[in-house]
């Protein structure tokens, strides 16, 4: 048996998607027109994977230019043209995944399959963005980066919460999968026309107010880069409030408790909090390995006199790890929709975080040093593993579910091919509806 039961296979059978994306009028025109340059050889799976893989690279770009996450207030040199790489490869990214399920009607090729397909791109794309987006706004290592990568994947959560309780994809009139992919888009080309720093202005002295002392008086000059999280904060509380109303509707709608689905909540505020948890955790006493490992110009600009996580180059591995865990958590949850399965409170990938948080915070807890990470290079050795661990789980996750709704609905992944009635697998290029109505038109 693979890792889905026989009872959540006959449940794909059912699964019908119910696509409410409400925003998208302006780019539709755009992406009908783009997804025709596609031949239908290729798979709807292949353009998402493609449009990730640009992403992907834009974050190994990242690092080859900042590898410690310094940004260019701790002194790394990222040349400005690369922002415009990045702001490109976003949009790019984004007309990817808003063409693969043109491209699956194209080829007849919809299903299952696809819908989690995207949002497993999708979840990866979420935390890659928030540690770009931080670098192009000059935050790096600071709290601010910590808190964009919370909102990002708690704005991911909400909307697959969401569409496990009403059935449907639920996008307003100002969504993440469109505006603001397109908001980090021009965050990326204003950086790589001005740099970084010009995310530090204050919002007065941009705005020339700061010379006005009652607005002075009234408004902190906070930088552009604060700005524009604490205009995201506000952002999460709206969807916030707009995904409950619409739970809400549907819990009423077919006479179950309006409360229950709050409780579903509690695997993200749980995976959040052990994350937050490990990140505050005492700072460890150990000045030169810290620095090396660091590779701050001094240790006093890291407001702290030993190591941390957070003020150091363990910082990308930390989130990376967490995105992980999160891509599995609502690949499960996204599993669960498309099966009628049960939602998944627990996940296992948590263990090697709440281990993590709680060692690490044992000089806390029971007044002795941690035993794990008991020195800056253990503490590197078990974010790193835990990084591995979370990649291994995530991707045994995808490989087992792929093999098994391909096996059982028989339709490819990554190749336009089905399985006839003897169980052999063909390609289907000619029969796609797209291509019968070309030979229809003839």
């Amino acid at each position: 048996m693979g890792y889905l039961s026989e009872e959540s296979l006959q449940n794909l059978e059912k699964y019908a998607y119910n696509d409410l994306f409400l925003s998208k009028y302006i780019l539709n025109p755009f992406w009908t027109w783009f997804v025709t340059l596609w031949p239908l050889s290729v798979a709807p799976n292949t353009i998402t994977l493609s449009g990730l893989c640009i992403v992907i690279f834009n974050f190994i770009t990242l690092l080859y230019y900042d590898p410690s996450y310094l940004t260019e207030k701790g002194g790394a040199q990222v040349p400005q043209w690369i922002y415009f790489t990045w702001g490109i490869g976003l949009f790019l990214y984004q007309s990817f995944d808003a063409i693969d399920g043109k491209q699956a009607r194209r080829t007849g090729m919809a299903g299952p399959l696809g819908e989690m397909f995207d949002h497993g791109c999708d979840a990866m794309n979420t935390t890659l963005e928030a540690i770009i987006t931080a670098q192009a706004l000059n935050l790096g290592r600071s709290w601010w980066t910590f808190a964009s990568q919370v909102a990002a994947l708690a704005n991911f959560y909400l909307t697959t919460w969401e569409e496990y309780h009403t059935g449907s994809l639920y996008l307003g009139v100002f969504s993440g999968p469109v505006e603001g992919i397109l908001m980090l888009v021009g965050v990326y080309l204003i950086t790589g026309i001005f740099g970084p720093s010009f995310w530090d202005t204050g919002l007065l002295d941009f705005l020339h107010l700061s010379h006005i002392s009652f607005i002075a008086n009234m408004v902190p000059n906070i930088g552009l880069n604060v700005t524009f999280m604490i205009i995201g904060a506000f952002g999460l509380g709206y969807n916030i409030l707009s995904s409950y109303a619409n739970v809400r509707k549907a819990m009423r709608a077919s006479g179950q408790s309006t409360k229950k689905p709050l409780l579903l909540l509690i695997p993200f505020l749980f995976s959040a909090g052990m994350q937050l948890a490990w990140l505050i955790h005492p700072a460890l006493e150990d000045p030169e390995l810290s620095a090396a490992i660091q590779h701050s110009p001094s240790s006093s600009s890291n407001g702290t006199d030993g190591f941390t996580i957070l003020q150091s180059s363990l910082f990308i591995p930390f989130l990376g790890a967490w995105g992980l865990q999160f891509a599995h958590q609502v690949g499960r949850m996204i599993l669960a929709h498309v099966t009628k399965g049960p939602f998944p409170m627990w996940d296992w990938v948590w263990i090697m975080s709440v281990v993590g948080a709680v060692d690490a915070n044992l000089p806390r807890i029971a007044g002795m040093p941690p035993i794990l990470q008991p020195t800056p290079l253990l503490t590197a050795l078990f974010v790193y593993a835990t990084l591995l661990i979370s990649l291994i789980a995530y991707a045994r996750f995808c490989t087992l579910v792929i093999n098994d709704i391909t096996n059982f609905m028989g339709i490819a992944c990554f190749t336009v091919r089905k399985k006839d009635n003897e169980g052999r697998w063909r390609d289907v290029q000619g029969e796609a509806p797209a291509a019968t109505d070309a030979k229809k038109s003839k």
